[in-house]
């Protein structure tokens, strides 16, 4: 099975990162996000990659093309004008980087890699964002439904602190650190889809959040897998922050190779 990831876009939420480099290559413990998405995937036998590129996608494609370089120790012969790379660290990985336009939406950007997707079902998710989402569970809650899509649920984690009030006395009975959001389910990312879902996306402007995952929705071929385990996107420099922070303490929930 074949993992597609979006890579494509501005980033502008997190510009002080973004001006550089594709939000996708941000690092987190001095490896961009992306690879950590990869890494996740890998770690349930996914290795076949299709990634979605755009806004300064050469800096991704320059990432792949020379992997040896950043993952390993090397030495350089000048006089010889010749390299020797030392302890590869190879990952079992094909990555396929396919340039689906600057200014594509999500739903565009996934028909455009329409070609390299088999005619079985493959996994969708953003180039933004880490969970230990349990790729194989997903999979075959998919399978098992019969469904033309199926969607990670996940609820997000509070942003502030939450007092628990007395409501007579005015006292506070308690103090819960970040609780999980209002209760309210979201669309996580981590996508299983058949390739039935691509004639949902009429073209470059659509976003795949919308008229297709509305379609399927309505016609009810669209079911959810409830993740109640870590999810993080990375949407501003806040969120980058806990996350290298997590990475550094030695208990990032996501590494789970």
């Amino acid at each position: 099975m074949k993992a597609v990831i979006l890579a494509g876009g501005l980033g502008t939420r997190i510009s002080e990162e973004t001006h550089l480099r594709p939000k996708p290559m941000i690092e987190i413990g001095g490896k961009p996000i992306l690879w950590h998405i990869l890494k996740l995937y890998s770690h349930y036998g996914i290795n076949e990659f299709v990634i979605c590129c755009g806004y300064k996608g050469y800096v991704i494609k320059e990432y792949f093309a020379n992997y040896f370089l950043h993952m390993s120790d090397v030495t350089f012969n000048m006089r010889t004008n010749s390299m020797e790379v030392h302890h590869k660290n190879a990952e079992p990985w094909e990555v396929t980087l396919i340039d689906t336009g600057e200014n594509t939406l999500t739903g565009g950007r996934l028909k455009r890699v329409r070609e390299y997707i088999s005619d079985s079902s493959f996994c969708f998710t953003y180039g933004d964002g880490v969970a230990d989402v349990q790729i194989d569970q997903l999979i075959k809650k998919h399978q098992a439904g019969g469904k033309l899509a199926t969607v990670t649920a996940v609820q997000p984690p509070g942003r502030y602190g939450m007092l628990a009030l007395d409501a007579e006395a005015s006292l506070v009975s308690g103090f819960q650190e970040k609780p999980q959001g209002d209760g309210g389910w979201i669309n996580g990312g981590f996508f299983v889809l058949e390739p039935e879902v691509l004639d949902l996306i009429e073209g470059d402007s659509t976003t795949w959040e919308q008229e297709p995952l509305k379609r399927l929705a309505a016609d009810g071929q669209l079911q959810a897998y409830q993740h109640r385990g870590f999810w993080q996107p990375m949407d501003t420099l806040r969120d980058r922050v806990q996350l290298e922070e997590l990475w550094n303490s030695g208990k990032a929930p996501w590494k789970l190779w």
